[in-house]
């Protein structure tokens, strides 16, 4: 704890990735105001397992974490790797997510990562697209199979009745090496050995059994171009990490989303059976409660700001990870908004932050030369709120639409 009320928490990812060959230690330091509090925080002597922290305290700990309380002075690299990885459906949202993290943030930090192959975007927890470190890949990946395994079963296991699917992955493999392929080209090649069998299943089983990478232009900013796909060993010249042992992916999650319950690890990463993990790495972590009795773990000198500190107000993007890598999201956003965020075709809206939870949604549009931000908040907005929220949608604009002539800022009524 410094003179100032700063709390600094240092997490040596290096060696919670495990064994990750000859690369320097990774040491990253997150300085965040807060005021020294022990509400809820058992004594530094023990692990504790009685403190109970409420929805606020939760709050506050989270924000810390996905660095929302104070934009860090990270460059972009080590802010993913301390984020664990950006969920990444469409190409522009880590963008802005890291836009609204980092002091400093341009788009062409990210750009660079991803061409220069020290960034990647490929199909990780949740078996949803993510951007993650070119090392992250190589070790989360083999930990995270299980959920692709699962996927491809539950979805295209029907369709691919009967394909030997170590001769399809060998196919896939070649296929993708020669050249980056999009699924539809990929699965036009590999129907022609497997004419009996759907194109988009025959793709799909490839990308659930071999790590696949989009290649660049695909996720760089201003730019556009089909996703096409090599795998993750030709783009990185290295292979998969051969330890599949979930334990570091957990302590790293927790670093990054804690404290948390089992099922909150689960839903984060989409992998089963993890309540075997947490015991195990009981020993190293430190227990607290949730309002309703859950058991919550967290790692032990992990940031837990007092509840009542201020939060600024904050726009995330789409699919932002915040929201979606807990069971319980009421540490964020309140159940009866959970609709009007997650729609029913799947899209998870671009969202404000106000006091820290989720407060409303926005869009920017552009008609020529011109952009608007438009906000919808969920319920009336204090005329301090909506100063602040008008403040930062300039700064939001300047980043996303810096091409613009004319940048406009509205806010919609409340339903």
């Amino acid at each position: 704890m410094r003179r100032d009320g700063s709390l600094t928490f240092s997490v040596n990812t290096a060696r919670l990735h495990g064994a990750l060959g000859p690369l320097e230690p990774f040491v990253e330091r997150i300085d965040m105001p807060t005021r020294p509090s022990t509400k809820g925080i058992p004594a530094r002597g023990g692990v504790g397992s009685g403190a109970v922290l409420g929805r606020r305290a939760l709050n506050r700990a989270l924000l810390a974490r996905q660095l929302l309380l104070r934009r860090a002075q990270l460059p972009a690299f080590d802010a993913i790797e301390r984020l664990v990885g950006m969920q990444a459906q469409a190409p522009n949202p880590p963008y802005v997510g890291l836009w609204t993290r980092l002091d400093d943030f341009h788009p062409d930090e990210l750009s660079r990562l991803i061409t220069e192959r020290r960034a990647v975007r490929i199909a990780l927890m949740r078996g949803t697209i993510h951007l993650v470190t070119a090392r992250d890949c190589l070790a989360l990946r083999p930990v995270l199979q299980p959920v692709l395994d699962r996927g491809l079963n539950t979805i295209f296991g029907a369709r691919i009745a009967g394909v030997d699917t170590t001769a399809l992955v060998a196919a896939g493999r070649a296929l993708v090496e020669e050249r980056p392929r999009t699924y539809a080209d990929l699965g036009a090649l590999l129907r022609e050995q497997w004419p009996d069998h759907d194109a988009a299943a025959l793709a799909n089983a490839v990308r659930a059994l071999a790590p696949l990478i989009q290649v660049p232009p695909r996720g760089i900013w201003g730019a556009s171009g089909p996703a096409a796909h090599t795998t993750a060993e030709s783009w990185l010249g290295r292979p998969l990490e051969a330890d599949p042992s979930p334990d570091a992916m957990v302590m790293r999650y927790l670093a990054a989303f804690g404290p948390a319950t089992v099922k909150d690890i689960q839903t984060w990463s989409g992998l089963t059976g993890l309540r075997a993990v947490t015991e195990r790495l009981r020993p190293r972590l430190r227990a607290f409660r949730d309002e309703q009795g859950a058991e919550l773990f967290d790692l032990p000198d992990a940031p837990r700001p007092d509840p009542d500190i201020p939060a600024p107000p904050r726009f995330l993007p789409d699919y932002d990870n915040a929201l979606l890598s807990h069971a319980d999201r009421t540490r964020i956003m309140d159940d009866k908004h959970r609709t009007l965020v997650f729609t029913k075709n799947g899209i998870i809206r671009a969202t404000v932050l106000v006091d820290g939870f989720v407060g409303g949604t926005w869009t920017i549009t552009r008609r020529r030369d011109a952009a608007t931000l438009t906000i919808a908040p969920f319920a009336p907005l204090s005329a301090q709120d909506r100063a602040a929220l008008a403040e930062e949608s300039v700064r939001l604009l300047a980043f996303a639409a810096a091409d613009a002539n004319t940048r406009d800022i509205q806010f919609a009524p409340v339903d």
